[in-house]
């Protein structure tokens, strides 16, 4: 019994060790931005209209201590690789009802510095079509439209930056 369980829990790694090396970071085609209350910061953009940019994709709402933490990080990688092709994308999709207001979220622009894109997204209309299920959400886009990296919550920030190095570096 003692070798079978053994022999399992090793056939177990051993499968889960190849998943993992051999597993492309590939999460399909990036879903289009839609139905956007308003845009912020920029004109209305589309996942279209990006190809050829990696995109960072930040689902974030402002009154999330969560989404805040992680705002300094998105801010530093918009400054340090914006230049070399990164765009950054905020989807503002409110958790309470006073976050749908455009005035709030401006006032929360300007209270953290952000200057990138951001999408009003009141309805969770792109929200439901990135099957997005948390505050804060990361969804790394690379040049070609395909979802490349995904990070959720706080944290693993040095594993981002080099996801977006690594995105930036395979453009064509």
């Amino acid at each position: 019994m003692h070798r079978f369980l053994r022999t399992l829990l090793a056939t177990t790694a051993i499968v889960a060790a190849q998943y993992a090396a051999a597993a492309p970071a590939d999460y399909g085609k990036a879903p289009e931005f839609t139905g956007i209350d308003k845009w912020l910061n920029a004109e209305p953009l589309t996942v279209a209209g990006l190809r050829g940019k990696v995109v960072l994709v930040d689902f974030w709402t402002y009154s999330c201590i969560n989404c805040i933490n992680t705002l300094p990080h998105v801010r530093q990688w918009y400054d340090k690789y914006r230049d070399k092709g990164l765009v950054v994308v905020g989807v503002h999709t409110p958790e309470f009802p006073f976050e749908k207001s455009t005035a709030n979220v401006q006032a929360a622009l300007k209270r953290f510095d952000i200057r990138y894109p951001v999408a009003q997204d009141n309805a969770y209309a792109t929200w439901n079509a990135w099957r997005n299920q948390y505050w804060p959400a990361l969804y790394l886009v690379d040049a070609n439209g395909t979802v490349v990296y995904k990070h959720f919550g706080e944290g693993n920030y040095a594993e981002t930056e080099a996801a977006i190095q690594k995105a930036l570096a395979g453009r064509k």
